[in-house]
């Protein structure tokens, strides 16, 4: 029996919990969103850049990550990328985003828009 503990794609803080309980429960009865997907796509000076947006299915190959009341989708094509983030969300006087720590970082960019593994 394999005794090797499977690692988490991504997990979840509360406060990200609670924002995408709220997003969620704004959608409109003709448009209503199951979860929200996170990948990842090529773009800013480091490379790479976040994508979030919201999915009324999940793709064939992506993972599922169900936590706190909330269910993220993880794009088949990030997996690698973000194996080991946390997704959290962060208010303050100069911002309100949700924002990834993830240990597959490399470097990041000075405006932080775009990372790099």
């Amino acid at each position: 029996m394999n005794s090797r503990t499977r690692k988490a794609v991504l997990s979840i803080t509360d406060a990200a919990a609670q924002r995408l309980k709220l997003l969620l429960g704004k959608q409109s009865d003709r448009d209503v969103a199951m979860a929200v997907k996170i990948g990842v796509r090529r773009r800013g000076c480091n490379g790479l850049s976040y994508t979030m947006d919201y999915a009324k299915e999940k793709g064939k190959l992506d993972e599922v990550v169900e936590e706190k009341g909330v269910k993220v989708i993880v794009d088949n094509k990030a997996l690698m990328v973000l194996l080991g983030t946390t997704m959290d969300y962060v208010e303050d006087d100069l911002r309100a985003e949700f924002v990834f720590v993830n240990p597959n970082e490399k470097g990041r960019c000075g405006c932080g828009e775009s990372f790099s593994v």
